[in-house]
């Protein structure tokens, strides 16, 4: 049950921020920033059952490890990507924002760039 105690925990830093907005409008942001921490934290924690059972699905289905690193490349850097652009848009940083999204599908595209040119390889010899 970590939704619930996550929930709570984000429930209770957005009621603190908004109690505290009146008279210290900064220290509204600090609390926002130390629960995403927090929270960004716990759920990096908790990765390694995640990999876990993608190294057990990687081993029933005989896939090559390249592409599943690949995979999760590019689920980590959306994720991190998302946590990012998220806490700029809340503190009113919409073009830092955007450029961070922009250099996340960047990155991702780069990532991928070999899958790409051997799917276009494969299309080549069928030809």
């Amino acid at each position: 049950m970590d939704i619930i105690k996550i929930s709570i925990l984000g429930i209770s830093a957005v009621l603190l921020s908004q109690m505290l907005k009146n008279y210290k409008p900064e220290y509204g942001y600090y609390i926002n920033l130390a629960v995403c921490i927090c929270v960004f934290l716990y759920v990096m924690s908790k990765l390694k059952f995640l990999l876990h059972y993608v190294e057990q699905i990687q081993n029933m289905i005989h896939l090559d490890p390249v592409y599943l690193t690949m995979i999760i490349k590019m689920i980590g850097i959306t994720y991190v990507a998302e946590f990012a652009v998220n806490l700029c848009k809340d503190a009113g940083c919409q073009t830092i924002a955007g450029q961070i999204e922009l250099f996340a599908k960047l990155s991702i595209l780069v990532i991928s760039m070999p899958v790409i040119l051997a799917f276009m390889e494969t299309i080549g010899e069928l030809m």
